[in-house]
């Protein structure tokens, strides 16, 4: 048998498959969480002209000044000012011409006939946002493959733009299966398990903009297998849970060889979720993942969410780890890259007792996954590792 291949190369080879969505034109408010097909240029200059910090006056070279209007947001003084004299100012409105510093509301000291003094000597310069400061006409706001979030839907608005270039939402279908699955979590005979992994994976995926397709669970049967992988010819990523392995009842790569697919790999060294299938079927991609919980959710992390991001366009579509420092020693690695569940605790990982891949009490407590490399040295109580923060609700 074919030994399982190292993780990166798998991630490699399975990114090289994925082809990306066609590009299309949305307002900019239905790009949220999508990726940029395209740089965003901007269309105006921000600020357009020189802007107060701060609320206070605008003051023409050395004091005392005399107050000779005011400049708002949105009505700026019209004037020039002369050596001098000064006006009000409100924060992020238009310095006057002349104007070249700001004495701030609390330094200001107010006398008759509108006469300004400043407790402080103002710094030429200061307080004062200068025009093209955050960008200029013209000039790359965003890069193609940027995700827009709020910041990003804020800065292409500013910078002109109604409507962003992305790409389109990719079709995503997921198939459990197993004989012992019970659709209604709530009618679960004894040879039963409620099936959860499908529930677990579109929650997964809602994290990037797709189209999901689910269905009921499939039998462990070769004809209902490939009636399936049919069914389901017009997703971009056709997603199997369990069936994937070596078992009498794993017939999730026969049918697809019988439906005319392609195994590009089978097997990854990685602990949990070695036995992953890559194939495709025409442009679709088919990701076989195993039906042990932990190991679906591991390799749909590490599989299933890059596929996604590249189909989506995204710059960065694989996950990259942080490094926290992990409350317990660790051993050496073993022969398979391991990812051990954790909680963080004031930054901190610690690992959870119970690693069992079926174990989702201690998913459903999980917020890092550190991983072990292959045949990586032990480390000691305190020593930082590699650490992948799902976002499980942590806080502090």
């Amino acid at each position: 048998m074919i030994p399982p291949i190292p993780l990166h190369e798998a991630q490699a080879r399975l990114l090289e498959l994925v082809r990306q969505t066609p590009v299309e034109t949305v307002p900019c408010e239905d790009a949220l969480g999508r990726y940029l097909a395209e740089p965003v240029l901007a269309g105006r200059r921000q600020p357009s002209a020189d802007l107060s910090a701060m609320d206070g006056f605008a003051v023409a070279a050395d004091g005392p000044w005399r107050i000779v209007g005011e400049s708002r947001c949105g009505a700026p003084f019209e004037g020039t000012l002369k050596p001098g004299e000064a006006t009000k100012i409100s924060t992020g409105a238009h310095m006057p011409v002349g104007a070249d510093a700001v004495v701030v509301i609390e330094d200001a000291e107010l006398g008759d006939a509108n006469s300004l003094r400043a407790a402080e000597t103002p710094v030429p310069g200061r307080h004062i946002r200068r025009a093209g400061e955050d960008f200029e006409a013209g000039s790359r706001i965003l890069d193609a493959g940027t995700r827009v979030m709020a910041p990003q839907i804020a800065l292409a608005r500013m910078a002109g733009e109604s409507a962003l270039r992305v790409r389109a939402v990719p079709k995503l279908s997921i198939l459990e299966c197993g004989d012992e699955l019970a659709e209604d979590q709530a009618d679960c005979a004894a040879h039963q398990i409620p099936a959860t992994n499908g529930a677990m994976l579109r929650a997964m995926a809602k994290a990037e903009r797709v189209h999901i397709e689910h269905g009921p669970p499939v039998a462990d049967n070769l004809d209902s297998l490939i009636a399936a992988v049919e069914a389901q010819s017009a997703a971009d990523l056709l997603v199997f849970s369990g069936g994937a392995s070596v078992g009498d009842h794993d017939l999730v790569r026969p049918a697809l060889e019988r439906s005319g697919a392609n195994i590009d790999f089978w097997r990854v060294a990685i602990k949990p979720g070695k036995p992953l299938m890559v194939a495709t079927r025409g442009s679709q991609i088919i990701l076989g993942l195993p039906g042990n919980p932990v190991s679906s959710y591991v390799t749909a992390f590490l599989f299933m969410l890059p596929a996604l991001r590249k189909m989506l366009g995204a710059e960065r579509c694989i996950p990259h780890p942080l490094a926290l420092p992990c409350s317990e020693a660790l051993p050496e690695g073993g022969p398979r890259r391991t990812f051990i569940r954790a909680r963080l605790e004031n930054g901190t990982a610690v690992p959870l007792a119970q690693q069992s891949s079926g174990a989702l009490g201690a998913l459903a407590q999980t917020d890092v996954l550190i991983e072990r490399a292959e045949h990586c040295a032990a480390t000691d109580a305190g020593a930082h590792v590699p650490a992948y923060l799902l976002g499980n609700g942590y806080l502090a």
